[in-house]
């Protein structure tokens, strides 16, 4: 911490949305703790107050200025004791509406995107100064050659999980997606990057880490050597740290998962057998309308070969219901894709237009009560999946890395190998550690379980995909 000669300055973080924001404001936090301010928990007695912004929820701009308005009353309510905190607003809702958040909400004195944060410092020192700084231009490949050290996390973590950017930005252009928008083009750091960070977290207590990425699996980092190294061999570099008990990766686009990734999920045993790969759709008209650039039978063949090479692994996946144009007979299809893969978990959204994406100006709106009951009949499909996922692991012993404190007093919580919650008797000894633990009762989104005997691990594997009867 830089040496300052009066008490430090005070920072208030709030993320929505994403994992990779998440990432992105640990990362800011470090960057403030090393120029002498100290992270606090509420924002009114901030000097500085950062909103990470994500545009992925429906109506997260209106979020996120709903909020700034309660941070005006606080500024003016901090400037009548004599202090001048700063409103700065990071992310991809900054990255989307530039100058007209400023514009709007004359409170915010910073905005930039979230390609920018390693300058935070900088911008900060001209906010103070007086100016209304916008800082949302994407940066060049070059100026990313340029700044590796600054786009490295400097995370000094107590946790026993940590999320590591891996890659940020999309090629992709789903036409109902603006992360190509605000993250821009794909662009993957490289694996001494990587592997650096992975060894320091893992140096500070870490025992699990999420590779992150807007479309992860199209990881192409080069190393100093001018070699290319696709996510599967990350993989396999990464389950060679000493003290790294498990790996996982989010979030993952179909066209990208390779056979060579599939063969990782069976030959990488710190991989947790667990895998997001969205699919939006079960209708080949839709998924062409969204620009996924893959079938329903193409996503399920994924589905078929990735089970046939890890029989146990948990399925999650994305949906949109009532995108621009989708009839109930697609919507149907979307059902019978779900009923076909069995998932564990799934995150499912009524379409909801974004601005400057091509579905946003479709004349084709599907009706809000028809999205309404359409979403209704695909969530309680889902949530039927997922509580049935859980049942079936009641009685297992598994695997769980306790990383934080349960509900209640003698409990703590922490992930199955399947990501699944569970909470479990446990005393805090155990913190940040992966004990056995025999699961004694599943509900609809957790599990409930005690430290199991010295006992062989029962062994647990989830039903197969099956591909006949499906059609789209």
């Amino acid at each position: 911490m830089k040496p300052t000669g009066r008490p430090p300055e005070k920072a208030y973080i709030r993320s929505y949305g994403c994992q990779m924001n998440v990432y992105d404001s640990e990362r800011m936090a470090d960057l403030l703790a090393s120029e002498g301010y100290e992270i606090i928990d509420a924002p009114g007695d901030a000097d500085l107050v950062i909103l990470n912004t994500c545009h992925i929820r429906e109506k997260a701009a209106e979020k996120v200025y709903s909020e700034l308005g309660r941070l005006r009353i606080n500024k003016e309510r901090a400037r009548a004791e004599g202090r001048n905190p700063l409103i700065a607003v990071a992310g991809c809702v900054a990255q989307a509406e530039g100058e007209e958040m400023i514009r709007r909400a004359p409170a915010v004195d910073l905005v930039f995107g979230p390609q920018v944060y390693h300058r935070l410092p900088r911008l900060l020192a001209r906010a103070r100064a007086g100016e209304k700084v916008i800082e949302t231009e994407f940066p060049t490949e070059e100026k990313f050659d340029a700044l590796p050290n600054d786009r490295r996390s400097v995370t000094s973590t107590r946790a026993a999980t940590a999320f590591l950017t891996i890659q940020e930005g999309c090629d992709k252009f789903c036409t109902f997606c603006v992360v190509p928008y605000t993250r821009g083009a794909e662009f993957s750091r490289s694996p001494e990057e990587i592997l650096d960070e992975a060894h320091r977290l893992v140096a500070a207590g870490v025992s699990e880490i999420t590779l992150l990425g807007q479309n992860v699996n199209a990881f192409h980092g080069v190393d100093g050597a001018g070699r290319g190294h696709d996510l599967p061999d990350l993989l396999k570099a990464l389950a060679g740290i000493d003290g790294l008990a498990r790996l996982r990766y989010t979030t993952s686009h179909p066209r990208d998962m390779t056979q060579k990734l599939v063969a990782a999920h069976r030959d990488i045993e710190i991989l947790m057998p667990y895998l997001h790969l969205p699919i939006q759709s079960g209708a080949d008209r839709i998924l062409d309308a969204m620009n996924r650039k893959h079938t329903a039978a193409e996503y399920l063949a994924i589905m078929a070969d990735i089970r046939a090479a890890r029989p146990d692994i948990a399925i999650s996946s994305d949906f949109i219901v009532g995108f621009p144009g989708e009839t109930d007979a697609e919507f149907e299809a979307t059902l019978r894709v779900v009923e076909t893969v069995g998932y564990a978990q799934a995150y499912s959204f009524k379409y909801s237009p974004r601005p400057g994406t091509p579905a946003a100006d479709s004349n084709e709106q599907v009706p809000e009560p028809v999205k309404a009951e359409r979403l209704a009949r695909l969530q309680a499909l889902l949530e039927g999946q997922q509580f049935a996922f859980n049942r079936a692991t009641e009685t297992a012993i598994l695997p769980v890395l306790l990383d934080r404190a349960g509900r209640k007093d003698g409990q703590l919580a922490g992930r199955t190998p399947y990501l699944q919650a569970i909470q479990v008797e446990a005393p805090v000894a155990l913190l940040g550690t992966i004990q056995q633990v025999r699961v004694t009762k599943a509900g609809p989104h957790s599990l409930f379980g005690s430290l199991a005997d010295n006992t062989v691990p029962v062994k647990f594997e989830a039903r197969t995909v099956q591909l006949e009867g499906v059609t789209s």
